[in-house]
């Protein structure tokens, strides 16, 4: 990783590993959703299960490797919110319908970001107490964007209705009516899975056998993950190629 002194190329296997899932995830998503395969396929609970560990997977992992990119953060974040608006217009063009509006590219983007505001404030917390309420949080603030702050079905409190009438606030998870996007990624709640990474990097970094484990090169994946962001930007396009060839 950049201002370390050898690579923790275990991150970026993991990293890669996930790119893999995302690349077939999305093909069967077109197959089945889009060319209407199997209009019900992204509704079953295991398809919806790996889709989550997909994308908890680049949160946790971005927010892990935040504080060796400390010095191109700013320009980093910026560049993945500009991909991200790329990827919104393409998107808006191609298949209106399946527009991506706040992706996980804005939303990496908007997280390196925040997190470069907030730096001094954060480093003060103690990194177990700061993994632990995190993902506490991360899992209260789960269904924010319905409404609704509790545990898994448990309602614990009601959020105010205004808040889901003003558009602006749409990207920090309080969508307006008839809001739809194909891949959303809201500042609430996924923050605090970011923080979450960022917490276990002060945690692991301090641990000798971490270090010795996390420079394991995995072949083939620890290459790929370092290309994740190139990878994301031309997959989709390659599988609705694909798609268009052999479903059309």
């Amino acid at each position: 990783m950049p201002g370390t002194a050898k690579r923790y190329y275990l991150l970026d296997g993991i990293r890669g590993f996930a790119v893999v899932n995302m690349v077939v995830f999305h093909f069967l998503y077109d197959v089945f959703m889009i060319y209407g395969r199997d209009p019900n396929w992204y509704g079953q609970p295991a398809v919806r299960f790996w889709q989550q560990t997909i994308c908890w997977t680049f949160i946790l992992i971005s927010g892990f490797v935040w504080r060796w990119g400390k010095a191109g953060n700013v320009k980093r974040g910026c560049a993945l919110n500009l991909w991200g608006f790329v990827i919104t217009l393409v998107t808006f063009l191609a298949t209106p319908e399946e527009a991506v509006w706040f992706g996980i590219l804005n939303f990496i983007g908007c997280a390196i970001l925040l997190l470069a505001l907030c730096e001094k404030g954060i480093e003060k917390i103690p990194p177990v107490l700061g993994t632990a309420v995190s993902f506490l949080l991360f899992l209260l603030c789960r269904r924010i964007q319905y409404g609704t702050i509790g545990l898994g079905e448990h309602v614990i409190a009601e959020v105010p209705d205004f808040l889901y009438g003003i558009a602006i606030l749409t990207p920090f998870g309080f969508p307006f009516p008839d809001f739809r996007s194909s891949d959303y990624f809201p500042v609430l709640p996924w923050i605090f899975l970011y923080l979450c990474g960022f917490f276990l990097s002060k945690i692991l970094m301090e641990k000798s056998w971490w270090k010795r484990i996390a420079q394991y090169k995995v072949p083939v994946l620890s290459g790929l993950g370092r290309k994740a962001i190139w990878v994301y930007l031309i997959h989709q396009p390659v599988c609705m190629l694909l798609c268009g060839i052999f479903f059309s």
